[in-house]
């Protein structure tokens, strides 16, 4: 027969075939899968993208960065309109970038 832990588990009395009584208890696994998902994955990926958006958005003239293409300058100038910074790689070199192409804030000058 059935052991108490068993019985409860189920949720009650358990059905002649041998399946559990409440069928909503078929999905707790799946449950229990987009709630480790989440906490593991998908939250910490989301903290990540609203740390690198704030960073984006403090740059200022003068601030030092890298881009993802490698590319290391110093801001001397932005487009707000655009969403362009202007960095200075050399003496006399200067190019025009996007924003989200910053990829970390070195430091300032």
């Amino acid at each position: 027969m059935f052991g108490i832990g068993e019985v409860l588990a189920f949720g009650g009395e358990p059905s002649p075939g041998g399946e559990p009584g409440n069928p909503l208890f078929q999905f707790i696994p799946f449950i229990l899968m987009f709630v480790v998902i989440y906490l593991l994955i998908l939250r910490p990926q989301h903290k990540k993208q609203r740390q690198q958006q704030a960073m984006i958005d403090a740059l200022k003239k003068g601030d030092k960065i890298v881009t993802s293409g490698g590319i290391h300058g110093t801001i001397v100038g932005v487009k707000e309109k655009e969403g362009i910074l202007v960095l200075q790689v050399a003496k006399d070199v200067r190019i025009e970038v996007s924003r989200g192409s910053v990829s970390r804030h070195v430091g300032e000058k």
